[in-house]
């Protein structure tokens, strides 16, 4: 695979100044903004970025890389931290309030009043941001005429970090951790003054509870979650979308419906990355995306014709020949593009023949029982790799050992290369004993030599339909990530199903076993699109702008280890995660993170995880603070618990301390 290296548009950062924000309730929100040098006559948008990650020091080097280009390149940029974060007034108390949608419309309004803005506005942001985008935009603030939103969600259930399929995710707690550990950061003095302290115990005391509790008290789709979910009405969003994300981020399915369903102008961009922007984008490879970012925000805020709109709307890398490897997997292809989605796919549809996958239907078993040891799974990797930062051993890996504890049907060796461009799904008749089951599904690429690569998958937390007994069967019609693939000649396709797929999903606590009736099953996979344009242009090379300088006091470092314990037939996943001590501005940051997952293969009962942080910050003079979380997720009674606890201290002094104690039905 092709890999560019990035490269730096000038030789000195893009110069910045801090701002202040007013808003109509005395909230004073802390951002930061670039102006590009233009005549003093001449009037410009602005692009903004709208997350709660501290643009004076957490985010200042990624934000002066992309700023900084808009800037230099003619158009204003904005890092604006939220309501509660960074040196920002106010509390910050979960993802996506109806607040922090409200504080940005008038930041919006306030912007592009600005006697240098022409009163066009753009967002972009990935993730938190990325979800602002899509949320703020169904708001439809008036200045808002574009966005760009990477590796985001239209349906904060189905298709975000907390759950997949109805299961919960390891990711989702981690993540709950981690948001738990930042809501009660402090500011920084050298940006607020006297002031950090009060605001400091104030962001402190209004800890109510973890984040983590609130999503664990809703496991189904309600009214929580359709909040900030712009799939209950695609048509409030008018301002144009481009979507953008990796196949091998949790978050491509979301980009796939917008293109279905959204009625505004609209653009989709899918390549062979995890989650963060093409230009850094890995494994790779990086592509020259800020330069078509310019061409984006050039014809919706400054309209001109830059050619974007006349591109196909979907670009999509056509995966082929995935070496899966944990750290550094290499997934080879070109680009396509589309005029729409979904596309005019054939279809082509599979059967099992005995434990083989055929174009006819051949002899079978009549039931096939499926109980997988709990630990299936360890190869799987983390749900959305590196959503953390850093480049900890996060991708899936070879998924022998998994395969070898799965039900597998295996196509021959392929005599020609085979298409899957669109949504895989599984059709069958199926049955349990137990309230819910969890069955998850993959689908692999298997080389001559045995290595067994996915390339997507699924995961249903299944439950009986109204007026279906225990043990009756009932059928089901599972869609897999869509994906775009192309299976090579002497390569094998694999389906692999399971009832495990630790760590990356929650295990069920009891009752585990599915009755399969393969004899119902149909596997549909969407074939090669007709109207498919194979002579897409390759990216140019990756630039950015100079970042600002920082200097790395100690290097990081990631590990992720899995321990089988022969003695008790427990396995643990182990993460320890070691930020790097870097200095920026004068302020010093550091920290530790881990977690420890167990589980037993013969006992979901028994399934534990516990996840600690630890933030420090200090500057010369003495000042110095330090935070410290501790979450426990765990069965007790039948129910889920999480006992979580946040310690803060001021120097040695220990200036807070609270925990909490929750039960969920699970």
């Amino acid at each position: 695979m092709q890999n560019f290296t990035v490269s730096v548009t000038n030789d000195t950062p893009a110069p910045f100044q801090q701002i202040t924000i007013p808003l109509s309730d005395g909230t004073i929100l802390h951002a930061r903004l670039w102006l590009p040098e233009v005549p003093a006559a001449e009037k410009v948008p602005l692009v903004l970025e709208w997350i709660p990650y501290r643009q004076s020091d957490g985010t200042a080097l990624q934000d002066s890389m992309m700023h900084g280009y808009f800037a230099e390149n003619g158009i204003a940029a904005a890092r604006v931290d939220i309501r509660g974060s960074g040196n920002s007034d106010g509390l910050l108390i979960d993802e996506y309030l109806k607040q922090e949608q409200d504080d940005a419309c008038e930041v919006i309004a306030w912007f592009a009043g600005q006697d240098w803005c022409n009163g066009n506005v753009g967002m972009i942001g990935i993730s938190w941001g990325g979800f602002a985008g899509l949320q703020i935009a169904a708001r439809r603030p008036p200045a808002l005429k574009a966005i760009i939103t990477a590796c985001s969600t239209d349906n904060r259930y189905t298709d975000d970090v907390h759950f997949m399929g109805g299961a919960l995710l390891h990711d989702g707690m981690q993540w709950g951790s981690g948001l738990f550990a930042q809501l009660g950061r402090p500011p920084d003095p050298a940006h607020v003054g006297e002031r950090w302290r009060e605001m400091w115990l104030e962001r402190l005391d209004g800890i109510e509870e973890p984040p983590l509790a609130r999503w664990l008290a809703h496991t189904d789709y309600d009214d929580f979650w359709k909040h900030g979910s712009v799939c209950e009405d695609y048509s409030a969003i008018t301002a144009a979308v481009w979507a953008v994300g990796g196949w091998v981020d949790g978050y491509t399915d979301p980009i796939l419906r917008l293109m279905e369903n959204l009625s505004a102008p609209k653009k989709a961009l899918i390549g062979p990355w995890t989650h963060m922007y093409p230009t850094w984008g890995q494994p790779g490879p990086q592509i020259g995306f800020l330069q078509d970012a310019m061409r984006w925000w050039k014809h919706w805020l400054m309209d001109e014709d830059t050619g974007i709109m006349d591109e196909p709307q979907l670009q999509l890398w056509l995966g082929k020949d995935p070496l899966p490897d944990t750290k550094a997997p290499d997934i080879g292809g070109r680009w396509i593009g589309l005029p729409a989605w979904p596309p005019q796919a054939p279809e082509q549809t599979f059967y099992p023949d005995d434990r083989r996958l055929s174009p006819e239907r051949g002899a079978t078993e009549e039931t096939i029982v499926l109980d997988s040891p709990l630990a299936l799974g360890t190869w799987g990797g983390e749900w959305c790799p590196l959503d953390g930062g850093g480049n900890g051993p996060e991708f899936a890996g070879d998924a022998r050992a998994d395969d070898g504890m799965s039900l597998c049907f295996d196509t021959p060796p392929l005599t020609e290369p085979l298409h899957v461009v669109g949504v895989p799904v599984l059709k069958l008749r199926l049955s349990f004993e137990g309230e819910r089951a969890l069955i998850v599904l993959r689908l692999n690429e298997v080389w001559p030599d045995g290595t067994s690569g996915r390339v997507t998958f699924a995961v249903r937390r299944l439950q009986r339909p109204d007026g279906v007994a225990p043990g009756e069967s009932f059928e089901v019609e599972i869609p897999m990530k869509g994906v775009a693939h192309e299976f090579s000649p002497g390569h094998r396709m694999r389906l692999a199903l399971s009832t495990s797929y630790w760590p990356m999903v929650w295990p069920e606590r009891e009752k585990n076993a599915i009755t399969l009736e393969p004899g119902t099953m149909a596997f549909h996979l969407p074939g090669m699109p007709p109207e498919a344009d194979h002579s897409q242009p390759e990216y140019g090379p990756a630039i950015h702008a100079c970042p600002v300088p920082s200097e790395v006091l100690e290097p990081g470092e990631i590990s992720r280890d899995i321990l089988w314990h022969l003695a008790s037939g427990e396995v643990e996943m182990v993460v320890t995660n070691r930020r790097a001590t870097w200095e920026l501005g004068g302020m010093v940051m550091a920290g530790d993170g881990g977690h420890t997952s167990v589980v037993d293969p013969r006992d979901g009962s028994k399934t534990r995880a516990t996840f600690k942080a630890s933030s420090r910050y200090w500057r010369e003079g003495g000042w110095q603070v330090r935070m410290e979380t501790r979450s426990h997720v765990s069965w007790k009674d039948g129910k889920l618990c999480l006992d979580a606890h946040y310690e803060a201290f001021e120097g040695d002094e220990k200036v807070f301390s609270r925990a909490w104690s929750r039960a969920f039905d699970y």
